[in-house]
């Protein structure tokens, strides 16, 4: 018989994990009935293979998502429900001003069993502010100044300026301390903290983590080891799962939801996600500079429907711009450009379209094609004659999120605090407006978090009313699970997949 499988999906689809073999002795793999099995073997299905391990130089959801917690840590970490806790260090001292973070460093060791000190601290975050990094995250520690090793064990971060998103920064993929000196050998290999190491990877098929049994910390993982398999097909996915081959099944889609929809032997649950369809707009480019245009293609598309076509509002829901419920500065904007396709016709004629429109969506093919095909529809009822343009992943990174050579183009964000990039003239959507520049600057150096969240929950109304997008949808963390697979993060898996607790139970 085959040993426990897992197996996950990234991004917009799937997580999933396979059934449980047997040892010699006729138990499965050899433990006690009813007992966490620690030789348990979990295989995790993900959709979007990386370029690269490196997380200091490749971007993308999908480095983060299976490196963070798993191989590299932080001073400081998130939980499941997005609170921040201690990591490699205790929770800083800040000074009154708010300038001032002192970390005392725990215990902790590389795989390599070095130890982790100050001056790996230095040398990592020194590397992500220089001015020539090219870390995806170096914009999040802009208000960074200084970083000082005062000894093996103290780390003493400067700020220039008060920011009250700093510890979010450092609990993501900007935060990893890597052992000074590695940061050059990360595109196949690593040298973190965390309770799973980096085995092998066969590219184009499997990466595969094994449990560090000298992990330093109390979270050690319970399971041996973690295969991600990278498969695209939906259909494989959903024949595993029927035949009983997978044990975990998160991210879930209308069609594996309906599989398994009033059957005993599977348990569904839903967590929070900050996962949000974007339908980007090139605000910098042809007829999707006018504000006017924007909003007719906002209010072109019936969100209600389309949670219904994408499999019903256990999986989806409406977002009117570019926060979750999770963010204490949510206010519920679906209000803004509701489905009124009269008002979208009228808007387009007044912008000189009243004869039609013509425009491109670029989508990456990790996506099933309903909702880029249900838009398309949505848009040929007001006039618009949408193309739809499928490329690669690694094309769409170029083309799109680098080049911002696109009109419309459809991608998940999983990733939190992207609100924030609204402020950025030169991100991908090409949206400038000063007083979201302003009022972003203001949250980050603001006195409270009070203060923050009034000020981003302004920058999130106000990019609604601009129609800096069009936020489609927003997916729940839906997973679908077997008996005695447990542990398993519920809220944002798309984003990171904290596998540590998972733990797989032999049935009694």
């Amino acid at each position: 018989m085959r040993s426990p499988r897992i197996i996950a999906l990234a991004v917009t689809a799937l997580l999933l994990a396979a059934g449980c073999g047997a040892a010699d002795d006729g138990s499965p793999t050899g433990a006690a009935p009813g007992r966490p099995d620690p030789r348990a073997e979990v295989d995790v299905r993900l959709l979007l293979e990386p370029t690269s391990l490196d997380i200091t130089k490749v971007a993308g959801a999908a480095l983060e998502q299976i490196l963070l917690g798993n191989v590299y840590e932080g001073l400081v970490k998130y939980t499941d429900d997005g609170k921040i806790e201690p990591g490699l260090a205790a929770l800083p001292e800040v000074s009154g001003d708010g300038l001032t973070y002192t970390f005392t460093l725990n215990r902790a060791t590389f795989h390599d069993g070095s130890p982790v000190t100050a001056a790996d601290v230095e040398d990592s975050f020194g590397k992500v502010i220089a001015a020539d990094s090219v870390n995806p995250a170096k914009a999040s520690f802009a208000s960074v100044e200084k970083v000082e090793a005062k000894d093996d064990t103290t780390v003493v971060i400067t700020l220039a300026r008060r920011d009250t998103t700093f510890l979010y920064a450092l609990a993501g993929r900007g935060g990893v301390v890597l052992k000074k000196g590695a940061a050059n050998r990360l595109d196949d290999s690593e040298n973190g903290t965390g309770p799973f190491r980096l085995q092998n990877w066969q590219r184009g098929s499997t990466i595969t983590f094994v449990r560090d049994d000298a992990y330093w910390g109390q979270a050690k993982a319970k399971v041996a080891k973690v295969v991600f398999h990278y498969i695209a097909d939906e259909n494989t996915a959903l024949n595993a799962l029927r035949a009983g081959e997978i044990d975990l099944y998160t991210g879930t889609t209308g069609d594996s939801y309906a599989a398994v929809q009033g059957d005993p032997g599977f348990t569904v649950t839903t967590g929070n996600s900050n996962t949000i369809f974007v339908l980007a707009f090139n605000n910098s480019r042809g007829p999707l500079k006018d504000p006017r245009v924007r909003h007719a293609l906002r209010r072109a598309v019936d969100k209600d429907g389309l949670v219904t076509t994408l499999g019903g509002d256990h999986l989806y829901a409406k977002a009117g711009s570019h926060t979750a419920p999770t963010d204490p500065w949510y206010e519920d904007l679906t209000s803004i450009d509701s489905y009124d396709p009269a008002a979208a016709k009228a808007l387009l004629a007044q912008a000189g379209h009243a004869a039609g429109l013509d425009l491109e969506l670029t989508v990456p093919n990790i996506y099933p094609s309903t909702m880029a095909d249900y838009i398309a529809a949505q848009y040929k009822a007001v006039g618009v004659n949408l193309k739809v343009n499928t490329v690669e992943f690694g094309v769409w990174l170029d083309k799109v999120y680098t080049k911002a050579d696109y009109d419309l183009s459809l991608v998940a964000h999983v990733e939190p605090l992207t609100i924030l990039q609204y402020a950025q003239p030169g991100y991908y959507w090409r949206y400038d407006n000063p007083d979201v520049r302003k009022w972003t600057e203001e949250a980050i150096s603001a006195g409270s978090d009070a203060e923050r969240d009034t000020l981003l929950g302004q920058v999130a109304r106000k990019i609604s009313e601009d129609a800096a997008a069009d936020w489609v949808v927003r997916s729940l963390s839906t997973s679908i699970a077997r008996p005695g697979v447990t542990g398993f993060p519920k809220n944002d898996t798309n984003a990171r997949l904290d596998l540590s607790g998972l733990t797989v139970t032999t049935p009694r």
